[in-house]
């Protein structure tokens, strides 16, 4: 009863979200693009609790199907559209061509936190590489990294390590979400990274992947 209350309390935020970004659309938002940036990341963080409530809830519904991989990535990309644009990241994003068997909004919401996780951590001026490699789809960036002894706890619900202490950004919930959702799907989540040079996060989107859950 209090999951399902506080999932009614989130849908609710998300109406007025929406209604202010209509707004902002109807008034022209390329005029005030630092509010549609903020406006994204309350959205974030909505999505996010939500995302975390449902997946402990009685009544998580999956629709495995058949899906455009490049499509969902295009949608995720036009969320961030202005994020790419105030910090100039450039984005080299090379179509997959592929169809996968997954659960779409699942999968579109892995793919916005580490989409969000990337524009996060790297400075203005750097770039983002988006491309499959075999039944991997890759996400990548030149940002700032990760330690070496935090990495294998990034995964963990509640670890924001020492870019999250420093750059008081991280709510360590994002990689620990996304970490279950694809142990749901029966995907594959890793993560590669240096200091000073980027993070690689690999999604396993094939379906003989091994469970985490």
């Amino acid at each position: 009863m209090r999951v399902r209350c506080w999932l009614r309390t989130l849908h609710q935020i998300k109406t007025p979200i929406a209604a202010a970004q209509l707004l902002l659309q109807a008034d022209g938002a390329s005029d005030r693009p630092e509010l549609s940036v903020e406006l994204l990341k309350i959205e974030q963080y909505v999505d996010m609790m939500l995302g975390y409530l449902r997946l402990d809830s009685d009544s998580t519904d999956y629709v495995l199907r058949e899906t455009d991989l490049d499509e969902l990535i295009r949608q995720a990309l036009r969320k961030f559209s202005w994020l790419f644009i105030l910090k100039k990241i450039s984005l080299d994003f090379r179509e997959t061509g592929r169809r996968v068997v997954t659960d779409e909004k699942w999968l579109r919401f892995v793919v916005e936190q580490v989409l969000s996780n990337a524009l996060k951590y790297t400075p203005a001026g750097g770039r983002i590489r988006i491309y499959g490699d075999g039944q991997t789809l890759v996400i990548c960036d030149n940002g700032i990294g990760i330690r070496e002894e935090d990495l294998p706890r990034i995964f963990e619900k509640g670890f924001t390590g020492y870019n999250g202490r420093q750059e008081k950004k991280s709510t360590g919930m994002g990689l620990y979400l996304c970490r279950r959702v694809m142990a749901r799907l029966n995907h594959g989540i890793t993560a590669v990274s240096r200091t000073g040079e980027g993070t690689l996060i690999c999604l396993n989107l094939s379906r003989t992947a091994p469970m985490v859950e």
